[in-house]
């Protein structure tokens, strides 16, 4: 790589056309924060440090920055983006190398174009993304002559020559940190909005690039209506690389994905499947239609749905099986086991090949602590049986249906735990007889 890197993420923008009382950076696509997907771009890229510019208004922000690990910096008050990145400089006062500036409201940014940027300083002393675009509408425009950037113009000050310019400047750069720091300190604030623009430092630089990605890259997040759209475009990208991975999705357009969702190839996934964070679907899995797995594990060949939730510690072994209405909690499922329907499993650690019938549930809650369950290899626990934890099957263990199980069952065992049945010959006729006599 090179020369160091380090990245400023300006995130101290208000944000009111969101409409919410979260800071507009910490609103979620793909299941991760704006603010962290800039964070991540940045370490993507071999930035180190990351510092992230907020404002006073949303402390968190600077919270948030801080518990990923990178260094927030107050900018107080804000006075526009060559403002944001002054602010920053004492963070980056020993630094010496390649800055980038990021923005935190932009999370479909691949690292791949921003290296790009940073690649262009071989032969430049700023490198600005850009895109081409139909409708610039208003984004500030890229001037370039000859090859070379040599000014970017916001389209509230641009000339209606300038405005016809589609290539569009996407607030992305990248430049020395020692020359563009000294660039910030040269910039004014004449112009129609009264900012300091960091646009203004390309015409200081002796050369400057535009470096161009695609336009859906760049889309700045403003309004709930943006971060639905952006959504959609994570959503559909992931989808196609799941696809070409070689996963089966016979109706994309219906599965939900996060960031850091993990399908191996050969996983079959039936129409509205969500997940959540942390899921991790392996080869030949079969997830069916209207589950949900979240913080979740499913072994090669398992089985889960259709109608299934899994929750965060929720590990299926391989060729395990949770049918319908079937929900499981923090509990590790063994190689073949099979819990076919309308289960509950929670705090549990469930033996290979057991069998589990329908209308089971785990007790593991008392109102104040939570208590496990083990149930040993091959035992078969009954339909409609209550286990209530802390409680041990041992392995071949039967529990006959409706029981109630309290104490441990031995290795080999039977457990039936419920009342005994008693048979009173006639008594239903007798009890109609007495029903239609009160009736006349």
């Amino acid at each position: 790589m090179g020369r160091s890197r380090a990245a400023i993420v300006l995130a101290a923008g208000k944000g009111t056309r969101m409409k919410s009382a979260l800071p507009k950076v910490l609103h979620e696509v793909g299941g991760k924060t704006m603010l962290n997907w800039a964070i991540d771009l940045a370490r993507d890229c071999g930035c180190k440090p990351v510092v992230v510019v907020h404002g006073a208004h949303a402390p968190e922000v600077g919270e948030a920055a801080m518990a990923a690990g990178a260094v927030p910096v107050l900018q107080d008050p804000p006075q526009g983006t060559g403002h944001a990145v002054a602010a920053a400089k004492d963070a980056l006062k020993d630094f010496d190398g390649d800055l980038a500036v990021l923005y935190a409201d932009t999370p479909l940014v691949r690292a791949g174009t921003v290296r790009r940027a940073f690649d262009a300083l071989a032969d430049a002393d700023i490198a600005v993304l850009g895109f081409d675009t139909d409708a610039p509408g208003a984004y500030g425009r890229l001037v370039v002559d000859g090859g070379k950037l040599t000014r970017i113009v916001e389209a509230k000050d641009a000339s209606a020559d300038e405005l016809a310019i589609t290539l569009c400047n996407s607030g992305v750069m990248a430049g020395d940190a020692k020359a563009m720091f000294g660039f910030v300190g040269q910039l004014d604030n004449d112009n129609a909005k009264g900012e300091y623009y960091l646009t203004d430092i390309v015409a200081m630089a002796g050369t400057a690039v535009a470096v161009t990605g695609e336009a859906e890259e760049f889309a700045g997040i403003n309004d709930r209506l943006e971060l639905a759209e952006a959504e959609a475009a994570f959503q559909a990208h992931r989808r196609r690389e799941a696809l070409m991975a070689g996963v089966r999705m016979t109706a994309p357009d219906t599965v939900f994905f996060t960031h850091d969702t993990e399908i191996g190839e050969g996983a079959v996934i039936e129409p509205y499947v969500v997940f959540g964070p942390k899921v991790r679907v392996a080869e030949g899995a079969v997830i069916h239609s209207f589950s949900h797995l979240e913080g979740a594990e499913a072994g090669a060949g398992a089985q889960i749905g259709p109608f299934a939730r899994l929750r965060p510690g929720a590990v299926l072994g391989e060729k395990a099986k949770a049918g319908n209405f079937v929900e499981i909690k923090k509990a590790t499922i063994g190689e073949g086991a099979k819990i076919n329907h309308l289960t509950y499993i929670g705090d549990a650690e469930i033996g290979a090949r057991v069998n589990i019938g329908a209308g089971t549930i785990t007790c593991n809650y008392d109102g104040v602590n939570k208590y496990r369950t083990v149930i040993g290899a091959d035992a078969f626990v009954g339909s409609n049986s209550a286990l209530v934890a802390p409680l041990e099957i041992g392995e071949g263990a039967y529990v006959g249906s409706g029981s109630v199980v309290t104490v441990d069952v031995p290795p080999d065992s039977l457990a039936v735990a419920r009342g005994r049945q008693e048979n009173r010959e006639g008594w239903a006729a007798k009890f109609k007889e007495r029903m239609k006599a009160g009736e006349e």
